[in-house]
């Protein structure tokens, strides 16, 4: 699955959508904590979390994850949703819990 397929079969709504939509999502990954995500999220994953804030980005960006789904209603600020479009990473937001966007997202690959 790519992130462009994420985005049209995935119901998310985009808030930055990158700019690799052709980018291979390999497996997801769940965490809340920046400190474990930035040691433990797998490159190319679609990363399911509710921290959206600029710490969020440099770790994905750093991890090299696919996407950021912020999942429960979480939301990036304004300056943070900027930085997502200049830096090209891609994020999608859903109000569905953690856990069964991951589910969804696992199923699908």
């Amino acid at each position: 699955m790519t992130v462009r397929e994420l985005i049209c079969e995935g119901g998310f709504r985009v808030i930055s959508p990158g700019d690799r939509e052709d980018r291979k999502v390999d497996t997801v990954f769940c965490c809340d904590l920046l400190s474990v995500a930035m040691g433990r999220a797998p490159s190319g994953c679609a990363w399911v979390t509710v921290m959206g804030n600029m710490n969020t980005l440099a770790v994905a960006s750093l991890t090299d994850a696919a996407c950021v789904i912020l999942a429960e209603g979480a939301v990036l600020d304004e300056a943070a949703e900027k930085k997502a479009r200049e830096q090209g990473i891609a994020v999608l937001a859903t109000e569905e819990p953690i856990f069964e966007t991951a589910l969804d997202i696992y199923k699908r690959l």
